[in-house]
């Protein structure tokens, strides 16, 4: 038996056991990614790591730790039938591991393994509650509190004490060790739920436990550190005051178009959740769009205007579907309408020739359309491809340019089904804290699927006609973006919620989150 292979090419199989890390998806190390994308196998605690089969090839077998009475019997028998098996385990296997049993079963069975190290908490958490545990201070203890009968030997030092599975008796162990000498001044803080964005930090001293932890509803997995770093949180935490720390996004578009909204997002600290508001479905009739691509390949346009990804997508579709790629563009001028649109033809291999520079719509387009110059043009005519329900400002603009267009429903947009009962019970109950409306077709459908979000909930819009709808619908509008775009609308919620969050800092309160201003949500300290 050997533990430091590092390929799945054996016929006996393999077993690699993973740290997961704190909770933080992001934190799992390039070796474990590495290790998931190869598996054939994978077992875990679902709820906890489920985020992580995203890594995996489609097809793995999955295995819920949580419900698997004999983990150790199923993964040894997978890899002795020449199986890769991954076993997910949190934090770091080899910090208080909770898999040795496991590790020791692969050993007798003679199956190969290794053991891949993950972040562990101690550390991980400390960081991303601003605690830096081992500056200025000689010491740096990590203890089980399960473990501990005498809290004598953790009290004597001047450093940094990290208590691991000691929320249930937080405050009993600080009166221990108030008891061995520590002075009942001593710092203190209580994280729960780790580098996730549910965390939250309640920090007090070893005095006053008791009364700090009383309404803050802590449970595990939890950490307490007591030491003077705890002082230096004020400073340097960076994560839970990120302008929308934890705050529930709901993002009512389709999934091609909120990708790299809900990054940004994500990195404002929020947990945007996709409810698709409209369906995208191909033309009734696909005969237009065949005679307008036959038309662009054989040269019967001059400019090709995408007014949506959508658009971008349906076409390449259409291209695929005839052979063609993104060389047929050849000696056309294609323009866009704004910055998602651009991106999706970069994707398709096209670089657009004109976009707006200042507002991005139809309108902000026409400001930049050159007008037809027949003396610089050789054919006048544009191919607008685009939704069965786009609006005729665009063709009639052009038109006034002198140019001739042929507009083509390229798809057609129709109501999606309403979401699952828990969304739409979030949203008329005030479950989420923002929603994003990116247009007044967004307003119109999420109202129709799953009925008005709560007053709690900020409403964000991305115009002035969008404000008009979501008004029209009896919305009270909190926030506008300062230019057309999603990416804009995202900025702008989070410059209000940090505005929020000094405000709240400001009169001496503890920032909440608006879905926990509602009648009988939980508060909770930070």
């Amino acid at each position: 038996m050997s533990s430091g292979s590092t390929t799945f090419e054996r016929p006996a199989g393999f077993v690699a056991f993973v740290g997961a890390g704190p909770g933080d998806e992001g934190l799992l190390t390039l070796r474990g990614a590495d290790l998931l994308s190869k598996a054939d196998v994978v077992v875990l605690d679902r709820e906890a790591y489920g985020a992580l089969l995203r890594h995996c090839r489609e097809g793995v077998d999955v295995v819920d730790a949580a419900e698997e009475d004999a983990v150790s019997l199923r993964t040894v028998t997978e890899a002795k039938g020449g199986r890769a098996v991954v076993r997910l385990c949190a934090g770091d296997p080899m910090f208080f591991s909770s898999i040795t049993e496991e590790v020791a079963a692969c050993a007798k069975a003679e199956v190969d393994f290794e053991i891949v190290p993950g972040v562990p908490p101690a550390t991980a958490v400390l960081t991303y509650a601003g605690i830096p545990a081992a500056v200025a201070v000689p010491e740096f203890r990590v203890v089980d509190a399960t473990q501990v009968d005498d809290w004598s030997a953790h009290a004597t030092g001047t450093g940094t004490l990290v208590i691991y599975n000691g929320v249930s008796a937080a405050v009993a162990i600080g009166k221990a060790l108030i008891a061995a000498g520590r002075p009942d001044s001593t710092p203190v803080a209580i994280s729960s739920a780790g580098t996730t964005t549910e965390q939250y930090t309640v920090v007090t001293t070893l005095g006053r436990i008791a009364p700090d932890l009383k309404h803050a509803g802590m449970t595990e997995p939890a950490l307490i550190v007591v030491g003077e770093a705890v002082g230096m949180r004020d400073r340097l935490s960076w994560f839970e005051t990120k302008p929308l720390f934890g705050w529930r996004v709901l993002v009512p578009r389709t999934k091609e178009q909120s990708a790299g909204l809900v990054e940004q997002l994500r990195s404002y600290g929020a947990v945007p959740e996709e409810v698709p508001t409209i369906s995208v479905e191909p033309p009734r009739t696909p005969q237009q769009m065949d005679r307008a691509i036959k038309g662009l390949v054989t040269g019967r346009y001059e400019w090709v205007a995408f007014t949506s990804a959508n658009a971008v997508k349906a076409v390449r579709e259409k291209f695929e579907e005839y052979g063609l790629d993104a060389r047929a563009f050849a000696g056309l001028k294609v323009a866009a309408v704004g910055e998602a649109t651009a991106r999706a033809l970069v994707q398709f291999g096209v670089k657009p020739d004109l976009m707006p520079s200042g507002e991005q719509s139809s309108e902000g387009l026409l400001a930049e359309w050159p007008p037809y110059d027949s003396m610089l043009d050789p054919i006048n005519r544009v191919l607008l491809p685009r939704a069965d329900i786009a609006t005729e400002s665009l063709v009639a603009g052009l038109t006034e340019l002198g140019w001739e267009c042929d507009d083509v429903t390229a798809y057609r947009t129709v109501r999606a089904a309403p979401p699952p009962a828990p969304i739409r019970e979030a949203i008329k109950g005030g479950g989420f804290d923002a929603v994003l409306f990116t247009s007044s077709s967004t307003v119109r459908n999420l109202v129709g699927i799953a009925g008005k979000p709560h007053n709690v909930t900020v409403i964000a819009v991305i115009g002035p006609q969008t404000a008009k709808t979501a008004e029209e619908f009896g919305l009270r509008v909190d926030v506008m973006a300062d230019r057309p775009s999603a990416s804009a609308l995202a900025a702008a919620l989070a410059e209000y919620g940090a505005k929020q969050r000094q405000a709240a800092l400001a009169a001496g309160d503890v920032p909440r989150r608006p879905s926990q201003t509602r009648r009988g949500a939980r508060r909770r300290a930070k």
